[in-house]
């Protein structure tokens, strides 16, 4: 039977949409980060203390003082393990893309419960909208919008959306028809009888629907930190591909409090909006004595007072603090992919850029959206392109959009590897014996152009297709098993490169490839956004002066990747002042 190609229409419809709809996603783009970016400014801008003090009193209003101190003591920890504006710029995403959701699925809600042709066709969009993969949305998103917070914002509408229009429907649905019924009988109009007896009705489960709307908002934004959307997302997964045990467990963390604070807040809301259950809920508050104290709550109106002195608090300080030393800094954008060459160098730049007065931000995603931010122009520089192989497929659909400022490293080379005792010493050794390794090639990254050479060149060039597996993980994933393995002396196969840190850390080797299956020898390319020579032409001129040879290379990645993980400045500096005069022959 022939095969139908779906795929095939999906790329196709996706490339007209971006060829002709541009001006609408720009238009798009421009709304959707200015919100976000206004949101973060003023979440992010006053004191932590002071913010966590706003939420503690909205707690205290809505659940009590118990919870008005424990959410304040957990917003504290957040700013305590750095993560503070992490959590801000997740939260600022969260709430423009459950707004964006509700603004959109309660309507659609309403007008599913009241007309049963929409429920129908309704129906089964949110069932396909549900069981997608969340990863998927992520595809299209980067297409039409890049990197960075808009593809976020918008793949997490989406995936938002579906119960906040199933809730919705639901608790119109369940108002007793006789009331509605009664109300039509002394002749309301229908615009009213909906808002004066079906939606305060409904609020309770409409509510519920709101804070499940706020917890796939979460969920997914944290996922969205694949495709730089940052926040907390960034952190966690930067924290997977380094295998970094410790800042995934902070970053994680910090999304749990989040999400538990906000669950409880909208959860408290939609009791207290609700007069089904209002009239209950202050029934409970009477009692007396210390579990009086505990569920004694403020007037809404002492609430409030409280909540505007903190922000008229926060607001004078974030108006005479915030980041006024970033005015007048050049702001420059590094792409990266988590390898471990590309984390070494754009640490490097980073450090000597902000040194002579660029505001530098660097912003970890995988190659295909890294290329595809470049190509946009969202992201300015990326020192890492492995050509003519490696990133062949990607630099031959953006090239024309892109700017090629040479080479740094002129030696590099793909190759399987093996620990060196191993009888094994060409790639061909090993179709004969693949049960001493388990019949595993231990991979990288999907989206790494390597995998792509070894599964579809060096596998069937060396007849090892059938025999072994490719396994698909990370960059350190692979290093960790590459750790065990070498720890207790066993068989493995690994993906891995030169120039790389493990050669001097591991005893191990490369394994030849008479075939020539890996190609010629790589170059690691510097790529910019087209106009960035234009724009930054003095830091051009240093970027085209630029060269590293392995005795440099190896031990910054040696600092960074080991000795000071997760403090790379720290590591950089170190290196600096091994190599005192290697930055200043280039920058002057």
């Amino acid at each position: 039977m022939r095969k139908i190609p779906l795929g095939d229409w999906v790329n196709d419809a996706i490339g007209y949409l971006t060829d002709h709809g541009r001006p609408v996603f720009d238009a798009i783009s421009d709304a959707v980060s200015g919100l976000v970016g206004g949101l973060e400014s003023v979440l992010a801008g006053p004191p932590a203390l002071a913010m966590a003090g706003i939420v503690a009193v909205l707690g205290w209003w809505l659940r009590g003082p118990l919870f008005a101190v424990l959410s304040f003591l957990g917003l504290a920890l957040i700013d305590n393990l750095g993560e503070w504006e992490s959590a801000m710029s997740t939260l600022a995403l969260v709430l423009v893309a459950s707004i964006a959701a509700l603004v959109i699925g309660v309507p659609l809600g309403i007008l599913a419960a009241r007309r049963p042709g929409v429920a129908t066709v309704v129906q089964p969009v949110l069932d396909f909208m549900q069981t997608m993969p969340a990863f998927v949305y992520l595809i299209p998103a980067i297409f039409f919008f890049g990197v960075g917070e808009v593809p976020g914002v918008i793949a997490t509408v989406i995936f938002a959306l579906p119960p906040g229009v199933r809730l919705t429907q639901l608790g119109i649905g369940q108002v007793d028809k006789e009331m509605v019924e009664a109300a039509d009988a002394f002749g309301t109009p229908p615009g009213r009888t909906l808002t004066r007896v079906q939606l305060p009705l409904a609020l309770g489960t409409i509510m519920t629907g709101v804070n499940q709307v706020i917890m796939l908002s979460l969920s997914m934004v944290v996922i969205a930190g694949m495709v730089g959307a940052g926040g907390l997302g960034g952190e966690v997964f930067g924290a997977i591909t380094q295998l970094d045990v410790g800042r995934g467990f902070e970053a994680g963390l910090s999304v749990v409090i989040l999400a538990i604070t906000l669950d409880r807040l909208t959860g408290a809301l939609g009791v207290r909006l609700s007069p089904v259950t209002r009239a209950r809920s202050a029934a409970a508050t009477t009692t007396r004595g210390w579990q009086g104290a505990l569920h004694y709550r403020p007037r809404p109106a002492f609430a409030l007072a409280g909540v505007l002195v903190l922000a008229l608090v926060s607001a004078g300080f974030g108006l005479t603090g915030g980041d006024q030393g970033q005015d007048g800094k050049k702001q420059l954008t590094i792409g990266y992919i988590p390898w471990d060459e590309d984390i070494a160098v754009s640490y490097l730049w980073k450090g000597e850029l902000e040194k002579r007065g660029y505001s530098v931000k660097l912003q970890q995603v995988d190659a295909g959206p890294l290329y595809s931010g470049l190509a946009a122009g969202q992201i300015d520089l990326f020192l890492d392109a492995w050509l003519p192989a490696t990133h062949a497929d990607y630099y031959a659909k953006y090239k024309s959009k892109m700017e090629d400022l040479g080479t740094w490293y002129d030696n590099a080379s793909m190759q399987l590897a093996v620990p060196k005792d191993d009888p094994a010493n060409s790639v061909a050794d090993l179709a004969a014996d693949p049960g001493r390794y388990k019949g595993r090639i231990i991979g990288i990254e999907p989206s790494a152009g390597e995998m792509k050479i070894v599964k579809d060149k060096v596998m069937p060039g060396y007849g090892l297709d059938g025999k072994f597996k490719l396994i698909q993980g990370s960059t350190p994933a692979m290093l960790a098993e590459l750790t065990r393995a070498t720890s207790a002396k066993q068989p493995i196969v690994v993906t891995l490169w030169k120039p790389h840190w493990a050669y001097s850390k591991f005893p191990i080797k490369p394994l030849a490839d008479p075939k020539g299956t890996f190609g010629s020898t790589e170059k690691l390319h510097m790529l910019a956004r087209q106009g960035f020579s234009k724009d930054f032409p003095e830091l051009t001129g240093w970027l085209k002066k630029f060269q590293m040879a392995d005795q440099q290379l190896f031990p910054l990645e040696d600092l960074i990747m080991n000795k000071y993980k997760g403090q790379e400045a720290k590591a950089v500096e170190e290196w600096t002042k091994a190599n005192p005069d290697f930055m200043k022959k280039i920058t002057g």
